[in-house]
């Protein structure tokens, strides 16, 4: 039998770069009072969030994402020629087709390289890195720009409390590429289908929909576990990660995670990202976001262990252990 030939992997992978963006409209709880029923002190209680950005009609998403993807790029000391893989994660393009990452790739310069999407809502960053990671270990890519992008304000109805205070528009981005040691380790990830219907779009003339309620109970019950078993994956300690970066979706989520996590070993010197307060739940955008965040603040510093999970709509689940670049 004729065997094939595989290409030639590396035996870890890093993230190389970093890099985020973030629209000019600032939005205050004030301003959201002036259009619906609420205020700042009930918005910051129930979400913890203060400020958020929202795109103008015409800036696209695919805008934001080649503008994070730039700035990653340049960040990793490559070119666009160097690159030769594009992962968009995102739930919010206007329409199916095109894909967003294509569009990207020709906005940046990366010619010729494969450009897909990953639909895993706010767990999609975690699912296309982990996939990138994957791509460059097994030989399939040599460097993968990875991108999460939404423009949420496209599918929130602007006059719904429940959702409008917590979504947001922005776009961050990573590049992996080859490393001789771990610098991203294995994923954990899932899926519970069983509670889709928690967090829909029901068509395309429909508004996000969300049971708040379920969705925090699933989240403050179920995401530290996958946590844990990222780190476990990464063949680490609890108390060896510096950094926890989960998804910004609501402060008290966010906080309630990092107390379970504390409770089950993790330092109390744990950095925590709460970039919500500033950004608002930008689904698959918050974690590389609140990274680039972190990281321009000076609150994290290369060669620190990091903790990422995303979780959201699906409802879907990622996690894993990283190097901060």
């Amino acid at each position: 039998m004729t065997a094939f030939s595989l290409a030639a992997g590396a035996t870890g992978t890093r993230i190389m770069g970093l890099g985020s963006y973030q629209p000019d409209t600032v939005v205050s709880n004030d301003d959201l009072a002036q259009r619906m029923d609420t205020n700042d002190e009930w918005i910051r209680d129930r979400v913890g969030i203060v400020n958020r950005r929202f795109a103008a009609k015409d800036e696209l998403l695919v805008d934001m994402a080649a503008e994070a993807g730039s700035k990653a790029v340049a960040d990793s000391g490559l070119s666009p020629a160097d690159i030769d893989a594009v992962i968009v994660a995102t739930c919010t393009m206007p329409s199916p087709i095109p894909n967003a990452a294509a569009q990207v790739a020709h906005r940046i310069g990366v010619q010729n390289a494969p450009a897909f999407d990953v639909n895993a809502a706010c767990a999609g960053f975690c699912y296309a890195l982990a996939t990138a990671s994957d791509m460059v270990r097994s030989g399939s890519a040599t460097h993968v720009l990875v991108i999460g992008a939404e423009k949420l304000t496209d599918w929130v109805d602007p006059t719904d409390r429940s959702t409008a205070i917590i979504f947001a528009d922005a776009a961050g981005a990573v590049v992996v590429g080859r490393s001789d040691e771990a610098g991203i380790g294995p994923v954990a990830w899932g899926s519970a289908g069983d509670l889709a219907e928690t967090i829909t779009i029901a068509d395309r003339d429909s508004f996000i929909h969300q049971e708040g309620q379920s969705v925090f109970r699933w989240a403050t019950t179920k995401i530290a576990p996958i946590a844990l078993r990222a780190v476990e994956l990464a063949g680490i300690e609890l108390s060896d990660v510096d950094v926890f970066v989960p998804h910004q979706a609501n402060l008290r989520i966010v906080e309630s995670i990092a107390k379970r996590l504390r409770s089950k070993g993790a330092r109390e010197d744990l950095v925590i990202a709460r970039d919500i307060v500033e950004s608002g739940n930008t689904s698959s955008a918050s974690i590389p976001m609140a990274l680039d965040h972190m990281r321009a603040a000076g609150e994290i510093s290369s060669g620190q262990v990091a903790l990422l999970v995303g979780f959201g709509a699906g409802l879907s689940y990622a996690g894993q252990v990283v190097r901060c670049p």
